[in-house]
């Protein structure tokens, strides 16, 4: 849990230099006048954003607002009100960890990034309760490009909070008429929305790259959102939730669109090469890859049927070929729809 640090809270920070955590930070510049801390890991980001206001190695050709400050020290950001975790899922428990003890005991601590940890199971706020109160935490979640955010294009997204008061704050801080936050108390439904839909956008990119048609990525992307709503729902999620902007919205978003980055390993995976040739020529993280098992062991865990899911960890795997996968999934058994 934290402790409270002496000196008043002011200010916002954003934790990861990827292009989502950029794009997030240029949301928090345009809405506050203030200096906005963006916490980067790699020298080279860290002189891109601050000499050139272009954060070149993960989110080129975007001009940032001059207000955005990058920074290698998670000190800097222990008089924030509000910080962003952005950093990815596999990534994020020991700079929360770090974080914890510099953080006021009434800041508050967005989860943003997408995924499940693959050690413990864990949703990114599951993970963050180990160190950080319950009540300082939400999450935001929901169809957004880094790209489209970062240029201040209309974006609509769910903000999930226990607490309502919190919420409502949040949503004022971070909210503009560009940038809508809609509010939730649904934590888990608007995490596994997230999570899930960067698997299933996988398997839409590999149906793409087979050309197998538009007929058969919407049915993947269909199929998958059953999928979605059962875990969810075992999980203790709302299916209300699971239909709106962190679910169906996401889902559809990041299925449609070469834009996505684990639609286009999906891609390249459907066009026959192997996920380490894809991945080995990427700077950024595609999660769907990172937590594809972690989905399995909770679809096993829960006896779940989530064969779309499970093909894709196969693949990613190597236990399975992309043709093999296929297959199998086009020779289950006929059943009711609902079923």
């Amino acid at each position: 849990m934290t402790t409270p640090n002496d000196s008043g809270a002011v200010g916002y920070g954003v934790i990861g230099g990827g292009a989502w955590g950029t794009a997030l930070a240029s949301v928090l510049a345009r809405r506050h006048a203030m200096p906005i801390t963006l916490w980067v890991r790699e020298d080279e980001t860290l002189a891109s954003i601050n000499q050139q206001h272009e954060n070149v190695p993960f989110l080129p050709g975007v001009d940032l607002p001059k207000n955005i400050i990058a920074t290698q020290e998670l000190a800097t950001l222990a008089k924030c009100q509000t910080i962003l975790m952005v950093a990815p899922a596999q990534f994020a428990r020991p700079l929360v960890e770090q974080l914890a003890p510099l953080m006021r005991a009434d800041a508050s601590l967005v989860m943003c990034a997408k995924g499940v940890e693959r050690d413990s199971l864990k949703l990114m706020s599951q993970m963050a309760e180990d160190y950080i109160a319950p009540s300082q935490i939400a999450v935001l979640s929901g169809p957004s490009f880094a790209a489209d955010v970062a240029r201040g294009l209309p974006t609509a997204v769910t903000l999930a909070c226990r607490d309502a008061a919190r919420g409502e704050k949040l949503c004022g801080e971070i909210g503009s008429s560009g940038f809508r936050p809609y509010l939730s108390d649904d934590i888990i439904g608007a995490e596994i929305g997230g999570a899930i839909k960067n698997v299933l956008a996988i398997a839409c990119g590999i149906v793409m790259g087979k050309q197998l048609g538009e007929s058969a990525r919407a049915a993947t992307t269909a199929r998958g959102f059953v999928e979605m709503q059962r875990l969810g729902l075992a999980l203790g999620a709302n299916n209300e939730t699971l239909a709106g902007l962190s679910g169906l919205g996401d889902l559809i978003l990041t299925c449609a669109s070469p834009t996505s980055r684990n639609f286009s390993l999906g891609y390249g995976l459907g066009e026959g090469h192997s996920a380490e040739e894809i991945l080995g020529q990427r700077a950024s993280v595609s999660e769907g890859a990172m937590s594809a098992h972690a989905v399995r062991l909770l679809a096993e865990k829960h006896n779940l049927d989530m064969p779309i899911c499970l093909a894709v960890d196969s693949i990613l795997a190597g236990r399975e070929s992309v043709d093999t996968a296929i297959a199998k999934l086009l020779a289950r058994p006929l059943t009711n729809e609902g079923a």
